[in-house]
């Protein structure tokens, strides 16, 4: 089982859809628009509308890549 929303796109990979063009992201979770939102945005919302198993690990590479927790304990 694996989740198609990573936090970073493996090296080598061939990326088709530069992110400025991605306006919605579906999945069974929920929808995310993330057109003209900032890095820290648009991984908040992909954060949400993924696997729930998955998302601690998700959170976790938050932290890694900009230094704060993505949801203040309301949100969590």
């Amino acid at each position: 089982m694996v989740s198609r929303i990573v936090p970073i796109v493996t090296e080598g990979s061939v990326v088709i859809t530069p992110r400025n063009d991605v306006n919605y992201v579906v999945t069974e979770y929920g929808i995310a628009q993330l057109k003209g939102k900032t890095l820290k945005e648009r991984a908040k919302t992909l954060i949400k509308i993924a696997d729930p198993k998955f998302r601690p690990h998700l959170i976790v590479e938050y932290v890694k890549r900009f230094n704060e927790e993505p949801f203040s304990k309301d949100e969590a």
